[in-house]
């Protein structure tokens, strides 16, 4: 073979002339005859074997040449022969490759085969690829194409696989010694990377169901890498197609792990996170940079194998400091999987501790990233590591801190995360979260006061400092030399003299032996006798000669002589501490030291254990006080992760907990359905589903869960809990069966329970009755002999929890349509009933009105002619009083007078009996509210259920042979809808003329305390009592419901009360009575509408709490109409108590639903507010503001305000009105048609301009309206504001003088017209300069808010009930004083205008 194939850069360049011995292809086959010419090559590939391709290598290169005329048939042919030939040279060539024998000639063949076959089948893969993806694109997904799409492009999703299995199979072999020197060419390499990287552009390669396809090309790839040297050009292609294929991110990153694990190249992802690293931020910022597929990317390689990621993590941090926040949020994303799976555990090296912590860090310092979305996935992080339990103990309660701040975010994914953070806290915290922070203190001040002692006691026991003799020593030398030397000289006689009688003393101080004479030599060093140890150390020498200690004196010298003290000093206290250390040691002290060390170590680890759990409890408490707030946010996802986290806690039984739970119970009425199913969910999983072996271990559980829940809740929790539990109770399972034997054994006491328990028991019975009445009323016997038999007096609220319960079998609880269920009258319950409240009216109890109200109820519910038994029960409770009052003689009226409504009695008359006296008007307003009630529902009912019984029974017995005729004549009716019209009128007339003439009339004794109570309310001064007045006031309100004569009578007495009681009780009940005889009897309480709004000025925030409360329902129902006093429930959005400015709130939120409420009340709540008279501060004038404004969103609304706030200043008459009326026109959110509207109100405030509090909020105006301006408007907005300059800087006058007008005519008249709206003629100017303020207003009285109704003053209103004037028993408002209608108000029926 004298040629030689080059792999051709371009498919054309095979037909072109080569080099000297360039293999070219000589015969391009044309279309028609290539099956033929396959149909050779496949005869020549089964006789000759792969090496055919040598002589067929033109047909194969006729395919590609034609390949988009060819039919689908003869490229599948092609294709087959291609990978048959691979496969071949594959199976054939590791016994050439493994030969000695092997020539030049033969290597060239094989060569030149293995070159031809990869090039050609590389070429038509590709060109298959690119046909499938064009088929896939033009191709409808219609049921018409599955034909087409079932030939052409599955089977190339088939074949693609066998294809790459030939080339892996045939480059695994060690074909790079064919070539001379074992060089690949670089063509051949790229042309099969090539192939590979374009089946990569493939959209679906990701999918699941090209797995296959996908690692074939990975392993391939691998195979390059590492036998071809494809590292570096795989590292570029990784980063380029990432670029421009966001799809492939996870193709990649898998590629990576598999070429850095099972191909050993970890070099290649150093490669590709340098090239990632180095991409700055500008690069990053481009469109079509790649960003988010780096990103994913960076993610998943850092799942995949983050242990390869950290030599390499340098480079990437530097993107924390970028623009890129997706980048950002990819680094977070890789040093979370390397903290979690690499540097986790208690074995890290110092330098892995040191990185650790450093990543902790740089994840702790992104919590507070500029950007929402990387906040959100740090905490996400963050959720990972605590759950796999990698967080350091130390970095607990930081980490958690941050996370509680996270929850105030702005952004809601943040707090989501937050809250999912927390909840992965608490659920592997290592502290006691059943302990709260209270609970933990007292444990914590006694083990701190412990250590203390402990560390007080080792100290009092710490042994004194020990000197070491050396250290001695070396304090006494240089003064010891000293006298070494003078005594040595012997200076004069006098000395001498001296030291001879000193010498004396020594020489009668010999001692036995050397080594006594060496202690005495110490002993005299020690107390500072220098000259007595030298002397007796010079004697030493003479006495002992031969001692080795002073043998050193032969020749006494100072250094001498120092040297044996030395020795003689140190030498000794070296010979005591060796005599100590001969001594029998002391193990037991040794060993009581080390036990003490011990406890004072555990004692350490205790309280800073203790410390640490105090401070995580305060985290959770906070973090649960947040959440439950966020329980009624108005965002779903938000709530429903609060939801899951209350579970949460109250799994791990967190303490405090149970509030959560219980603050989420009334989201089950919440109208958003995924709400209302995570509450009922939750309640659920906490409540109904509990654990135990046995099904009666399950029960027990599951009540105990229930009664937990219902310690100290309110009738409303009750009725939620209501909601959720019915659908177990109505189950009828075996566990429900045993649920209610329970309940039924702990409210008789067969089983030892509390009385909470039993409360608890006997609310559960009752929510059990709502499914089955069977359950409450084949045990009502029991239910009065337990809670409303002779022990009733001892507690009334298990008596009220049984009448609620008892009240859930009655028609009116279950809403039955058919004939009344009611019990007589001699029925054991009621006879228990009347009796308990009647005891009760005489006794002290505070429980018994909240008994009493339900047993009224109960009474009107279930019993047969209700009126007749709560009249007797008023009599016998009035009879009990009286006889109460006359055994204590404290009474001097007799039985008649008291009916007669008169009572006199003396001070102390008042303080002994107040209180009984108040439980007996209280049952009186009671029983006068049912009984209104009755009528109105019950009797109603009945009377329209006979009514249709009566016309069924009438129609049936009409003959067939008349219902023709009487439908025809009944058709008018029909259409217009008056059928039982009249009869539903007529039965209202009734019930409307009983309640007006029977309900007070004179033998009904209803009547007779009506004057009682108006003798209570009315005198103030001589009836003080709290609960006294409380009770009567309510009840009097209760009396006005009946008729409205009666409400006209009281009216005036009802608001004396609620302006002039000192009791701030009585004033928010008095509230809320007329808050409901306004829906009762609107057109009377109309006029007094001012007064109500008056009380949301009140001192007392209960009082304002309630007032806001009833006035948002009447408004929001569209009871009361709305006017300018609203300005009064604005004031409340700057209360002081949060909780009223969140109702306050609530109000404007509901009421900007309603078309352009808010819109129309503006002007005149902001004349209202900046009244000078209120006082109000500029500040909360500008928090209010901007809180009505963001209600303002239509352009032409805005546009209308600001024509109504400019004119408004013609009749503004301060300095501090203009302010406001400024600061309100820059709060709107102005628009190009309210800026024209501004221009052409100019006249209106240009004269205040001067003032800056007017010209700053405008000018603020220009700069909001310059951002996003385009360049016409922008010049526009420029030149307004030069306007507002020169007026505020110069004065009006000025800029509008002649010579300013010369200036702008010369300007040009089209620059001027764009520039502001033309000015008035230049009279009027004059004349307006020369007005005062009040001309203005004159001149412009259409504009202004009539000064009258905005300064007039209200009718002043006395009042005779001041505790001076006791005497004085009428202490209501005058005739003249109360208000008239102004505004009838029609109501449709007057069934619906009692509050149930």
């Amino acid at each position: 073979m004298s040629w030689d194939f080059f792999v051709p850069v371009c498919v054309g360049d095979l037909v072109k002339t080569g080099g000297i011995n360039q293999y070219v292809v000589q015969d391009v086959v044309p279309v028609k005859q290539l099956p033929s010419h396959l149909s050779k090559f496949k005869s020549a590939l089964r006789s000759q074997g792969p090496s055919c391709i040598l002589e067929h290598f033109d047909t194969g290169y006729s395919v590609l040449q034609h390949f988009n005329s060819l039919e689908l048939g003869t490229k599948e042919d092609a294709l087959e022969l291609l990978v048959q030939v691979v496969n071949g040279l594959a199976v054939s060539l590791p016994t050439v490759l493994t030969s000695n024998s092997l020539s030049a000639a033969e290597r060239k063949e094989k060569l030149n085969a293995v070159k031809m076959s990869v090039f050609l089948l590389c070429k038509l893969t590709e060109s298959l690829e690119s046909f499938s993806y064009r088929q896939n694109i033009v191709t409808a997904p219609g049921k018409g194409n599955k034909k087409g799409k079932g030939e052409g492009l599955l089977q190339w999703d088939s074949e693609r696989e066998s294809v790459l299995q030939a080339f892996v199979q045939l480059l695994q072999l060690d074909i790079r010694s064919l070539w001379s020197l074992s060089l690949v060419e670089e063509e051949f390499i790229s042309c099969v990377t090539c192939c590979c990287y374009k089946l990569l552009e493939n959209p679906t390669i990701g999918h699941v169901k090209n797995k296959p396809t996908r690692e074939c090309i990975i392993h391939l790839l691998g195979v390059l890498i590492t036998k071809y040297n494809h590292l570096l050009g795989a590292s570029v292609k990784v980063i380029q197609m990432l670029q421009h294929f966001e799809q492939l991110s996870s193709v990649f990153a898998q590629a990576v792990s598999v070429w850095s694990t099972e191909y050993g190249v970890r070099a290649v992802i150093g490669e590709v996170i340098r090239e990632i690293g180095q991409k700055s931020s500008e690069e990053l910022a481009r469109e079509g940079s790649g960003v988010k597929a780096f990103a994913s990317f960076l993610s998943e390689v850092g799942g995949l194998v983050p242990e390869l990621m950290i030599p390499n993590i340098s480079v990437l941090i530097t993107h924390l400091e970028g623009e890129s926040h997706t980048m950002r949020v990819a680094v977070c994303e890789v040093l979370g999987e390397i903290l979690v799976r690499v540097l986790c555990g208690d074995g890290l090296q110092e330098s892995g501790r040191a990185d650790r912590d450093r990543f902790f860090d740089i994840l702790q310092e992104h919590l507070h990233d500029t950007h929402s979305h990387v906040r959100a996935r740090v905490l996400q992080v963050f959720t990972r590591i605590v759950n796999s339990k990698a967080l350091p103990l130390c970095r607990y309660s930081e980490v958690m801190e941050l996370a509680v701040g996270r929850l105030m975010d702005k952004s809601v994914n943040a707090v989501k995360s937050a809250i999912q953070l927390l909840a992965a806290f608490i659920a592997h915290n290592p502290y006691s979260c059943k302990l709260s922070s209270a609970d933990l203190k007292k444990p914590l001040e006694k083990e701190m006061a412990k250590l203390r002692e402990m560390k007080e006691k080792l100290e009092g026991k710490a042994p004194v400092a020990v000197i070491r003799a050396s250290e001695l020593w070396a304090a006494m030398e240089p003064e010891l030399l000293v006298t070494v030397r003078t005594t040595l000289e012997h200076t004069s006689e006098a000395e001498r003299e001296q030291e001879d009688e000193e010498d004396e003393d020594v020489e009668e101080e010999k001692s036995e032996d050397d080594r006594a004479t060496a202690v005495k030599i110490a002993q005299y060093l020690r107390v500072n006798k220098y000259r007595n140890a030298v002397k007796l150390c010079i004697k030493a020498h003479d006495w002992f000669p031969e001692s080795e200690m002073f043998a050193a004196l032969s020749t006494v010298t100072p250094e001498s002589l120092m040297d044996t003290l030395g020795l003689i000093f140190k030498g000794s206290d070296e010979d005591a501490s060796e005599d100590s250390q001969n001594m029998p040691p002391t193990p037991q002290k040794e060993g009581d030291k080390e036990g003490e060390d011990g406890e004072l170590k555990k004692q350490e680890m205790l309280v800073q254990y203790l410390r640490d759990t105090e401070t995580f409890s305060l985290q959770v408490e906070r973090a649960i006080f947040i959440i439950n707030n966020m329980l009624y946010w108005k965002t779903t996802s938000v709530v429903q992760e609060a939801v899951q986290f209350c579970v949460t806690v109250h799994e791990f039984s967190v303490a405090n907990s149970i509030s959560g739970v219980r603050k989420m119970l009334p989201l089950v009425w919440s109208t958003d359905a995924a709400i209302k199913d995570a509450v009922v969910q939750a309640y659920r999983r906490l409540y109904l589903n509990p654990q135990g072996d046995t099904i009666r271990m399950k029960a027990q559980t599951l009540v105990d869960n229930l009664s937990e829940l219902m310690v100290d809740a309110s009738l409303g929790t009750i009725q939620c809990l209501e909601e959720i539990v019915q659908e177990f109770f109505g189950s009828g399972s075996n566990l429900q069966l045993t649920v209610i034997q329970v309940l039924w054994e702990r409210f008789t006491g067969k089983r030892e329970s509390s009385v909470i328990q039993k409360r608890a028991a006997v609310l559960l019975l009752g929510m059990a009755a709502r499914a089955e009445r069977e359950v409450v009323l084949s045990n009502l016997d029991t239910l009065c002999s337990v809670a409303l038999g002779e022990k009733v007096t001892e507690d009334f609220l298990l008596a009220r929890d049984t009448a609620i319960t008892i009240c859930s079998i009655t028609d009116h609880v279950r809403q039955s349509k058919g004939a009344p269920f009611r019990l007589p009258q001699d029925h054991q319950l009621f006879t228990c009933l009347t009796q308990a409240v009647a005891e009760g009216v005489v006794m002290e109890d505070p429980y018994w009105q909240s008994f009493m109200e339900q047993a009224v109820r109960l009474i009107y519910f279930l019993a047969e002619s209700p009126d007749q038994l709560c009249s007797r029960l008023l009599q016998r409770s009035a009879r009990l009083l009286l006889d109460q009052i006359a055994e204590g003689d404290e009474v001097n009226k007799d039985v008649s007078q008291m009916h007669d409504g008169s009572q006199v009695s003396s001070d102390q008359e008042e303080q002994v009996n107040c209180v009984c006296l108040a439980q007996l008007l209280a049952l009186c307003g009671c029983v006068a509210f049912w009984q209104v009630s009755h009528l109105e529902r019950s009797v109603s009912a009945e009377l329209r259920r006979r009514r249709g019984e009566t016309e069924e029974r009438e129609e049936k017995e009409k003959r067939p042979g008349s219902k023709a005729k009487v439908a025809n004549e009944s058709t008018m009716e029909d259409e217009l809808g008056l059928i039982g019209a009249s009869a539903e009128d007529t039965e209202a007339e009734l019930i409307r003329k009983i309640c007006e003439t029977e309900l007070l009339a004179d033998e009904n004794l209803l009547s007779v305390f009506l004057p009682l109570l108006v003798k209570v309310c009315s005198s103030r001064g001589r009836y003080s009592h709290p609960q006294l007045t409380t009770a009567a006031c309510l009840a009097l309100s209760q009396y006005m419901m009946i008729s409205p004569s009666v409400c006209e009578d009281n009216i005036r007495l009802m608001f004396t009360v609620l302006e002039r009681s000192n009791l701030p009780v009585v004033r928010a009940n008095a509230i809320i009575a007329l808050g409901d005889l306004t829906v009762r009897f609107p057109n009377i309480l109309e006029p007094w509408t001012q007064n109500l709004y008056a009380r949301l000025s009140d001192e007392v925030p209960s009082v304002r709490q309630t007032a806001v409360t009833v006035l948002t329902q009447l408004v929001l129902k569209d009871v009361l109409k709305v006017k300018g006093q609203v300005s009064e429930v604005a004031v409340l959005l700057i209360d002081p108590e949060p909780q009223i400015t969140s109702l306050a709130l609530n109000f404007f939120n509901e009421l900007a639903t309603k078309d352009n409420a808010i819109y129309n009340l503006l002007p005149d709540i902001i004349s209202r507010l900046s009244d000078p008279e209120r006082g109000m501060s500029s500040e909360d004038f500008n928090t209010i503001m901007k809180q009505l404004f963001s209600y303002i969103t239509k352009e032409r609304q805005t546009e209308s305000l600001v024509e109504k706030m400019c004119q408004r200043f013609r009749t503004a008459k301060t300095e501090r009105q203009w302010c406001d009326l400024a600061t309100s026109l820059s709060l709107l959110s102005m628009c190009e048609r309210g800026f024209k509207r501004l221009q052409e109100c100019w006249e209106c405030y240009s004269d205040k301009l001067t003032e800056p509090g007017v010209y700053q909020p405008l000018l603020s105006i220009t700069a909001k309206l310059r951002r996003g301006a385009k360049p016409q408007f922008k010049s526009q907005v420029d030149d307004f504001e030069k306007r507002l300059t020169a007026v505020h800087t110069r004065g009006l006058e000025n800029v509008e003088s002649p010579e300013m007008d010369e200036n702008q005519r010369e300007d040009g008249s089209a620059e001027k017209t764009s520039a502001r709206t033309p000015l008035p003629t230049r009279g009027r100017q004059k004349s307006r300069r020369g007005q005062t303020k009040s001309s203005v207003s004159s001149q412009n009285d259409s504009f202004a808010t009539p000064q009258k109704s905005r300064k007039s003053k209200k009718p002043a209103i006395t009042f005779s009930s001041d505790e001076e004037e006791e005497d004085n028993d009428d202490a209501v408002m005058a005739e003249s004083e109360t208000p008239k209608v102004t505004t009838p108000i029609s109501r449709s029926s007057r069934r619906t205008r009692l509050r149930n």
